[in-house]
């Protein structure tokens, strides 16, 4: 299922990087995307409400991680797909994900629930 980005949907989502990953994209200003998302030809985010399941699904064992803030408008091709769950997940199509897109970022961390902490800009 893809309907585009829709009023009323998130206009910010969020992706997690490994530490090599997040040093990528501050050196070189772009990240062209893991592994999977070079396999699969978008970049996967997640929704506040999907990044602690994404978290604990795909990056269980993973230590150093970081958690990025991104900007959805300022991407031409967001598509929000059906994937885990039934649920509708934002992939950006077409572009890497760039540090001028990228509103806030920080270490992954987790509040006393163990719900993980979304980065604030400083």
């Amino acid at each position: 299922m893809s309907d585009g980005q829709k009023s009323g949907r998130d206009t910010t989502a969020y992706k997690v990087l490994t530490a090599e990953q997040m040093a990528e994209l501050e050196a070189t200003g772009s990240f062209a995307g893991a592994p999977i998302d070079l396999a699969d030809g978008y970049i996967h985010l997640s929704t506040p409400e999907q990044l602690t399941e994404t978290v604990d699904k795909h990056f269980a064992g993973h230590s150093d991680l970081h958690v990025a803030a991104v900007d959805l408008g300022a991407f031409g091709d967001v598509r929000w797909e059906e994937s885990r769950g039934g649920q509708l997940f934002p992939h950006i199509y077409g572009s890497a994900l760039l540090l001028e897109t990228v509103i806030a970022y920080g270490p992954l961390e987790r509040d006393a629930e163990g719900q993980v902490k979304l980065p604030v800009a400083g």
